[in-house]
């Protein structure tokens, strides 16, 4: 069996009438996983999938990776890169530092 047979039975499995260019999300995937992180390819992938729709045209589907695979091979951050958002400032160590007495704001 071929990825092209493949294709075929899971879209009857999944009762889906569309056409799947292989090659074009097969591109997508890898240079999600490449330039992101592995798991980033087959995600990329299902969300294409839910952006276009199992009503999409060819041109739109080919629209919508083109954009998405635009952004995976700019992606600057390296795999397992802290978000800069999320990591936390320098907490300064106050160990001596008395605060009987002290209330606390919520």
């Amino acid at each position: 069996m071929n990825l092209h047979d493949w294709i075929d039975e899971l879209c009857d499995v999944l009762d889906l009438e569309v056409e799947v260019d292989e090659a074009l999300v097969a591109d997508l995937v890898e240079a999600a996983r490449t330039n992101v992180e592995p798991a980033a390819g087959p995600v990329t992938a299902y969300l294409l999938g839910v952006a276009a729709g199992p009503a999409a045209r060819p041109d739109q589907v080919e629209a919508l990776a083109a954009r998405a695979q635009t952004l995976a091979q700019g992606w600057d951050r390296p795999a397992g890169a802290p978000d800069p958002d999320d990591v936390d400032d320098d907490v300064p160590d106050d160990a001596g530092v008395d605060h009987a007495g002290e209330e606390l704001d919520d």
